[in-house]
């Protein structure tokens, strides 16, 4: 039996530069900039980490709301009382981003739902999750189990408006998948996130999202801060067929968020770009086949390969590909090998590649000759 051997074959996709960090940098701790029709991360700073998300939090109580309308357990119309506990943390005493509530009043949920968007209002998230579980702690338990199921592996809730708590916490990744998720499944609901203002107990609020009127196809989704969290923003925008995701977190003020904000976003159309690398079928090279009828046999991606990176960097991506001395017989389509892609900022990927061939095993005599052959050779 001859020993198996680890074969590494290097190819570079484009250039010869080798450099893990991106050639883009951005002030903000926690980023990630995501093409919205793909998914794909165009770049990362720090983002799969949890952190403290601050009125961030706000995009996965309005989703909770939103399903809840979708199933019927409630209409816009539905009204909800204004307890003592929702009045007194998160009304105007508290201190807190507020909707100004009257305890013991009562809200359509429609009205709840522009407070808490628009305004950040905090009474008017504590209002809503007394409203559908409760009381607010069994509310954060359902938004966390939501969230897992979503496929927010990150996070975990323990309010509903993202008052600091140690254990409250999701990362920069995971929020810009649930903006994602926003934007494709609540269409009919999603506008609201781009009113500029809204008036409740005739105090009038803007929307302190600084992407809109300032930048060209914003239209969402929500800031945050809190002294544990810094400032935050998760921001979307449109520009033709193109939608971008922006997530930042742990600014100092919100001008430096404003600052920032505009400049990442500008940059996620202007600067980065998802690269097609590999087709689907696109046949990579050949691997060695041990006691086969053919020496060897090509293998090929089995899906498409997408890269979204900062232009800049385009020239320092590099593949490999990572095999061991296959045997026959060898079926077509079988995972005989794997493609590793390198990107600047970013953790290497993993390519499945598929034979695309049959390859038979040699007969006894065949065996027996090649076994003779190797040992002449002294191999």
């Amino acid at each position: 039996m001859f020993r198996s051997l680890l074969a590494t074959l290097v190819f570079t996709l484009a250039g010869s530069a080798n450099a893990q960090e991106s050639g883009f940098t951005t002030k903000a701790p926690h980023v990630v900039i995501m093409d919205f029709e793909t998914g794909e991360v165009l770049y990362e700073k720090d983002a799969r980490e949890p952190m403290a998300p601050a009125s961030m939090t706000k995009i996965m109580t309005a989703n909770m709301i939103f399903e809840a309308l979708k199933n019927e357990t409630i209409t816009m119309d539905t009204e909800f009382r204004v307890s003592e506990e929702a009045w007194r943390r998160g009304g105007a005493a508290s201190g807190s981003s507020t909707m100004y509530l009257d305890v013991k009043s009562s809200a359509r949920v429609e009205d709840l739902i522009k407070g808490i968007i628009i305004q950040s209002g905090n009474d008017a998230c504590i209002v809503m999750a007394e409203g559908l579980a409760g009381s607010e702690t069994a509310f954060a338990d359902k938004m966390t189990a939501r969230a897992r199921e979503m496929g927010l592996t990150s996070a975990t809730f323990r309010n509903s408006t993202g008052w600091p708590h140690p254990e409250h916490e999701i990362s920069a990744y995971d929020l810009a998948q649930l903006a994602q998720y926003m934007i494709t499944n609540h269409p009919e609901y999603y506008p609201i996130y781009n009113e500029r203002s809204f008036t409740w107990n005739n105090i009038r609020q803007g929307n302190r999202n600084p992407l809109l009127g300032k930048f060209t196809g914003a239209d969402g989704l929500k800031t945050g801060s809190t002294s544990v969290s810094g400032y935050g923003l998760v921001g979307s925008a449109k520009r033709g067929d193109d939608r971008r995701i922006i997530v930042i977190n742990g600014l100092e003020n919100k001008q430096e968020r404003s600052d920032v904000a505009n400049r990442l976003m500008g940059a996620a159309f202007d600067q980065f770009k998802v690269y097609d690398l590999y087709a689907k079928g696109d046949i990579i090279g050949k691997i060695d086949i041990f006691m086969g009828k053919a020496d060897n046999v090509g293998v090929k991606v089995d899906e498409t390969v997408i890269a979204g990176l900062y232009r800049g960097d385009r020239s320092k991506i590099r593949s490999k590909m990572i095999f061991k001395t296959v045997s026959a017989p060898v079926m077509a389509g079988d995972h005989i090998a794997d493609m590793v892609i390198s990107i600047p900022g970013k953790e290497d990927r993993v390519i499945p590649l598929k034979a695309i061939d049959d390859v038979k095993g040699k007969s006894a005599i065949g065996k027996a000759w090649s076994v003779l052959i190797r040992k002449i050779r002294g191999e």
